[in-house]
């Protein structure tokens, strides 16, 4: 069915039809039912298109990813869509495919294309973004990553405050004989280190082992950081580790030598690998690794939400960096089921 169909039911000319179908026209209450009672019995569905462009807007929001491909970008991207289409906006998306010299070509092909906001998805905040967005004046927010211009939008994981989260589950337990095994080669992993050491500091307290062990983020590194701590065992009871393969790494070796997880040490991870990190995911009931979930999802859904408000002129663009916090899931390696 048409608008030419809408407006021959219902007796009027196909302008009048148009009027009150977009909410406009003046016209008697009694036309403007028949109106709708035409459509209602057409079933008559709208060219959304072909309005947005009568009105001047498009509906579209412009996504361009670092790489959408990435295991934790995946999530993020997941969010952000999801929150388009609560919205009902359409997403135009590119992808620079991990080349960050194809994004300035790419934002400079978004200028020709009617969107009215622009979100670029990146893979951490371990190296800024450099995008070139003056030419396509409409808002631009950065999620799971930090803008090369710290005065821009930038969702983020809250790292300090997972650290801090962290610190603050253990102490609560009564741990106080604590490790840190992580990397020394990602900006996210330092932030979390600050945030464990200084509210460790805050509540009185302080690492046995006073310096981090730096590895990678694998497994492997997880197993011989154990190694080199099993001569300090008696001194711990708690080890946070910078990621779930660590902590799963670290927990393996310290089994195999007798110690006994939680009982003996406390362990904490971070990504939330368990639970997949995706947006709504559900997590187990019970799960084996206590970790932080960093809800990569809702970092793509704030800063989709932010231009949103931004595109109708509701509620400027925050500046510089958002952390967004994370979530704790307490497992089996710090609190034993019953």
């Amino acid at each position: 069915m048409t608008l030419h169909d809408v407006a021959a039911r219902a007796g009027v000319h196909y302008s009048t039809a148009s009027r009150v179908l977009n909410g406009q026209g003046n016209v008697s209450p009694a036309t403007r039912e028949r109106i709708l009672k035409a459509a209602r019995d057409l079933d008559f569905v709208p060219n959304t298109q072909a309005l947005f462009f009568a009105r001047g807007t498009s509906r579209t929001f412009g996504v361009l990813t670092q790489d959408a491909a990435e295991t934790f970008a995946l999530p993020t991207f997941g969010g952000a869509s999801l929150a388009l289409g609560a919205h009902d906006i359409a997403m135009l998306h590119y992808d620079a495919d991990g080349d960050l010299s194809a994004l300035e070509r790419i934002t400079a092909r978004m200028r020709s294309r009617k969107i009215e906001a622009l979100l670029v998805l990146g893979k951490g905040p371990e190296q800024p973004l450099k995008v070139v967005t003056s030419g396509l004046r409409v808002p631009v927010a950065f999620a799971y990553a930090i803008s090369a211009n710290r005065t821009d939008a930038s969702f983020v994981t809250d790292g300090i405050g997972a650290g801090r989260m962290v610190a603050d589950h253990l102490l609560d337990l009564g741990r106080s004989r604590f490790a840190h095994v992580t990397t020394s080669a990602s900006l996210a992993a330092r932030q979390r280190q600050q945030g464990f050491v200084d509210r460790l500091r805050e509540r009185g307290t302080q690492m046995v082992v006073r310096r981090s062990l730096h590895g990678d983020w694998s497994r492997g590194w997880g197993e011989e950081a154990a190694r080199r701590l099993l001569p300090r065992m008696g001194q711990l009871d708690a080890i946070f580790c910078g990621n779930d393969a660590i902590a799963l790494g670290v927990e393996s070796a310290l089994t195999r030598h007798g110690v006994r997880v939680p009982d003996d040490i406390a362990l904490v991870g971070y990504d939330n690998t368990e639970g997949n990190s995706w947006p709504g995911a559900r997590y187990p009931r019970r799960q084996h690794l206590t970790t932080v979930e960093p809800r990569l999802g809702e970092i793509g859904r704030r800063a989709v939400e932010a231009l949103v408000a931004a595109a109708a002129g509701t509620a400027p663009l925050p500046r510089g960096p958002q952390p967004v916090p994370g979530e704790l899931i307490v497992g089996e390696t710090t609190a034993p089921g019953t």
